[in-house]
């Protein structure tokens, strides 16, 4: 039987799946949106246990859709949104807080500070991105 890639892609606003063949060709896809939380002006956060569940719904229903099992699945690709962080508990497995999404200006005056001490080119060099909240 043919093996087939899946791509997730897990996006700002929603979360995304797309299976190809071996040929390149997409066979399925699905998606779903997901809620943004605002918990103060210019903060944004996600819950990662619904983007967590999100996932693993879109995957499923682009399975279902194409007639697969997980086992026809030869390789995963994964993208994500950027510079989101979410911090795990190692005890627990749990997320400890929400996601905080690269959207989110919560960290701006950080930012500010490793600009003025000079920083920001080390650190475009280092992680190929510019600093910025």
């Amino acid at each position: 039987m043919a093996k087939y890639i899946m791509a997730l892609d897990q996006g700002t606003a929603s979360s995304r799946v797309i299976i190809f063949n071996h040929s390149g060709t997409i066979v399925s896809t699905a998606s779903k949106e997901f809620k943004q939380i605002y918990p103060k002006p210019g903060w944004v956060e996600h819950d990662p246990m619904e983007i967590w569940s999100s996932q693993i719904e879109v995957s499923k229903n682009a399975l279902n859709k194409a007639g697969l099992k997980a086992g026809d699945i030869a390789a995963i690709g994964i993208t994500n949104q950027r510079e989101t962080t979410i911090v795990w508990d190692k005890k627990t497995g749990k997320p400890a807080y929400n996601a905080i999404v690269w959207q989110c200006r919560r960290t701006a005056p950080i930012c500010d500070q490793l600009k003025k001490k000079g920083l920001a080119e080390i650190i475009q060099k280092k992680t190929g991105l510019v600093v910025d909240a």
